[in-house]
């Protein structure tokens, strides 16, 4: 049985709650999360770069000179990649890095990331996320009052207007809705705050 401690907006305790093992007590493999983050990592790239090839440069259609005679090299075309403002040789061309894999092996990764997370007792869950007013020093006051230090990944079902206003400006906190949770965020994040109600809520989203 795995459980993590519930604690209150002044760091006390208030109870423990039992966590599914099939989501948060998996053995972590390192090589399944490896092959998960190059997948994810490699959807966002935008793969923009583009050269043009000989053939879409403007001009070159007329014999710069004579094939013999001038005592200078052979050439065809002043579209060459051998020249300046000529083509380019194998250059980028726009394309899509993506690829998949399994949707049961992307599930498994999350897992162990998660189970990884709490292992190492980087999640933290409150009663409440209470705050005392729309402001950032609000949420500043919260992290440092139940001693969250480095990036904090806070996990929430839906996020609201009010903690996206009290957190969009603070660099080390990133809101991430609970349907959209992946590897990469969990694995870059030093620790994850979520709520009670939030966490019951997710386990029942990924039950098996």
């Amino acid at each position: 049985m795995i459980e993590v401690a519930v604690k209150n907006t002044l760091n006390e305790a208030k109870g423990t709650m039992v966590l599914n093992e099939a989501i948060f007590g998996l053995p972590v493999s390192i090589p399944i999360l490896h092959e998960v983050e190059r997948m994810q990592s490699a959807s966002v790239r935008q793969g923009t770069a583009s050269t043009k090839e000989r053939g879409f440069i403007r001009g070159g259609g007329r014999k710069p000179w004579r094939q013999k005679g001038t005592g200078r090299a052979r050439a065809g075309s002043n579209r060459s990649p051998l020249w300046r403002g000529g083509g380019t040789t194998f250059g980028p061309h726009t394309r899509s890095y993506a690829y998949s894999i399994p949707k049961k092996k992307a599930r498994l990764a999350l897992c162990m990331a998660l189970s990884s997370i709490v292992k190492d007792g980087r999640l933290v869950v409150l009663e409440e996320m209470t705050l005392g007013e729309v402001k950032t020093r609000s949420m500043v006051y919260l992290l440092n009052k139940i001693q969250l230090e480095g990036k904090v990944l806070i996990l929430v079902v839906q996020k609201t207007e009010e903690l996206d206003r009290v957190s969009r400006n603070i660099p080390y906190v990133h809101v991430l809705e609970m349907r959209r949770v992946n590897v990469n965020d969990l694995l870059r994040a030093d620790m994850v705050l979520t709520t009670q109600r939030d966490l019951e809520r997710f386990s029942e989203m990924w039950r098996e």
